[in-house]
């Protein structure tokens, strides 16, 4: 059943979404910038509700006080579990944690709490595409012959590979070794 309110009825609407608007800033002590996105969200959610206005059980005035009630609670849970989250003031993660410190929140903060891993966010996947950039950037410092033998190595031991006929035993350890060298060099340890 639709239900499209009297000029009187909109004004009622109007003044009880201010009324209760006003309530939850001063009690919940919300900037009062946030006065008009609490009303404009409470007259929307009266509105998506007048279908449901009966005016054979009671006034447009107690119906949608009760409506922005309920969605005024709603709007005070979010807030409460917001300041349980990020406190009562948030903070930037560029402040200096202390006067005279050039140290910032973010600078003491690891990869793995960061916001994304706040927000249910995996940072694995950001770990493992850091990881290929480096090995790609590594691998693309050494020369073609150690190239094929880093990936020889992956499936084969070097005895595999002397028996195969690629070098001495000795030799091929000797590759290896000045080829870890190199890729400590360039930023790559290994695992």
């Amino acid at each position: 059943m639709s239900f499209t309110p009297s000029p009187e009825q909109l004004h009622t609407l109007l003044h009880e979404a201010d009324a209760a608007a006003r309530s939850l800033v001063r009690r919940m002590r919300l900037p009062r910038h946030d006065l008009e996105d609490i009303r404009q969200d409470l007259i929307t959610d009266a509105f998506a509700r007048l279908a449901a206005f009966d005016p054979a059980r009671g006034s447009i005035g107690a119906f949608v006080a009760t409506v922005m009630a309920n969605r005024a609670t709603r709007i005070m849970r979010r807030v409460i579990a917001e300041r349980r989250m990020f406190g009562f003031e948030p903070m930037s993660i560029d402040a200096p944690l202390m006067d005279g410190d050039a140290e910032t929140f973010a600078d003491t903060t690891p990869e793995d709490a960061g916001l994304g891993t706040l927000w249910g966010q995996s940072s694995r996947g950001v770990h493992a595409a850091i990881t290929r950039l480096d090995v790609e950037r590594c691998l693309g410092a050494i020369d073609r012959r150690d190239g094929a033998l880093c990936a020889a190595l992956t499936g084969k031991s070097v005895d595999a590979l002397a028996a195969e006929g690629r070098g001495s035993r000795a030799g091929l350890y000797r590759r290896i070794q000045t080829l870890r060298g190199t890729l400590l060099a360039r930023g790559l340890a290994a695992a």
